[in-house]
């Protein structure tokens, strides 16, 4: 292939799949009473460009699926630029052949040679997104889904382990991924529930990197994050502990009256899928707001972004000193999401602690192992 390709396939009214930023997305839909899927094309994120997936006006029928998947790769594989690297999405190559020229290819390759249009979608465009943090009764009578939060998405090996034993020890041994970065145990019996909320990974993360917590805080439930430069050698700026820190410590200081979704990552790429959120967060370079001379870390905001029934891609609307994040996205909170200052006298002991772990965070340290800990999730060492 010239370049990396998404696919995903839709299951739910809530478009937890995101298919509006997928190569291809498979859109649940009937035609003459038979069940299938639409097809969306060319959502992709680059350094130089972003853009939603569009319709191919293309129905399969679900023993066709394979095939439409193998009829659009080969065809961008054939046809797909690989002269530049920034150019070598499945996007260009629509917008380059034309859509119908496009979609023409694709059904030459499909069996019998035709590609159906669209059906009828089977998706409900008004649903409201279900929140999977916490415990949810599933369809199956006595069974129950639980959801807990990976705190910017850093799991070490120790977690995952002991996920694996409570998803055997609660459930079937099976255990969910969302594209959020968090955890999904499913089948955990009525009875079992109880048990397993009390658990140290879910309540106090003693032993471990951090808590996985079933209802974390507006903020830091959706939360996600690129590798940042402790690890990527492309990232500007250190993301995980920065953005988990800034999280803690906004909610320890305001009071929310909805989720926020902030999104971080490191570099041009977009890894972190900022575009998407509704504050999102681009690592960059800023001169230095206390001297005026010299360059710090600090990030491009962008802001607008949404996923689901209502999908947009946000804009850039400023460019901000990490270290100056704490008071600039309390503002943004309030003028933009509704929220207000929380009262000092109503701050909690966990409270002041996010807040001094913000104020003595080690901006511009470069993301090493040296301050942060490769077995740790957004601890620091301060030299």
């Amino acid at each position: 292939l010239p370049r990396k390709w998404n696919v995903c396939v839709v299951g739910s009214h809530d478009l937890y799949e995101h298919p509006h930023i997928n190569d291809l997305a498979y859109m649940p839909a009937e035609k003459s009473g038979k069940f299938g899927y639409n097809l969306l094309v060319g959502g992709f994120f680059s350094a130089t460009a972003c853009e939603e997936a569009i319709s191919m006006d293309a129905w399969v029928p679900e023993e066709h699926v394979i095939h439409a998947c193998d009829a659009i790769l080969t065809t961008f594989r054939d046809f797909g630029a690989r002269s530049g690297r920034q150019k070598c999405r499945m996007m260009w190559l629509i917008k380059d052949m034309g859509l119908e020229n496009f979609r023409d290819e694709v059904a030459k390759r499909m069996p019998g040679g035709k590609l159906e249009t669209e059906g009828t979608d089977l998706v409900d465009s008004t649903h409201k997104r279900r929140d999977y943090h916490g415990v949810h009764k599933q369809k199956q009578e006595g069974l129950n889904y639980v959801g807990v939060n990976v705190p910017a998405g850093r799991i070490q090996a120790k977690d995952m382990f002991e996920m694996a034993t409570l998803a055997d020890a609660y459930g079937t041994g099976e255990v969910r991924l969302t594209v959020e970065q968090n955890y999904i145990i499913p089948n955990v019996p009525d009875d079992k529930v109880d048990a397993l909320l009390q658990e140290p990974l879910l309540t106090t993360g003693e032993g471990f990197a951090s808590a996985f917590k079933p209802n974390p805080g507006r903020l830091v439930k959706d939360l996600v994050s690129c590798t940042g430069n402790q690890f990527c050698g492309l990232a500007l700026i250190e993301t995980k502990a920065t953005g988990k820190a800034l999280a803690e410590a906004l909610e320890a200081t305001m009071d929310l009256t909805r989720d926020v979704r902030m999104h971080w990552t490191g570099c041009p790429n977009t890894c972190g899928q900022v575009q998407v959120a509704d504050i999102g967060f681009l690592g960059c370079q800023v001169k230095n707001p206390e001297t005026g001379k010299g360059n710090v870390d600090g990030v491009k905001i962008f802001l607008g972004g949404n996923i689901g029934h209502e999908a947009e891609l946000g804009t850039e609307v400023d460019k901000v000193a990490c270290m100056s994040l704490l008071a600039y996205t309390q503002d943004l909170l309030i003028k933009k999401f509704g929220a207000k200052k929380k009262r000092t006298a109503l701050m909690t002991d966990e409270d002041r602690a996010a807040v001094s772990r913000w104020e003595n965070f080690p901006f511009n340290s470069g993301g090493g192992l040296e301050v942060f800990p490769a077995g740790e999730n957004g601890k620091y060492v301060v030299k």
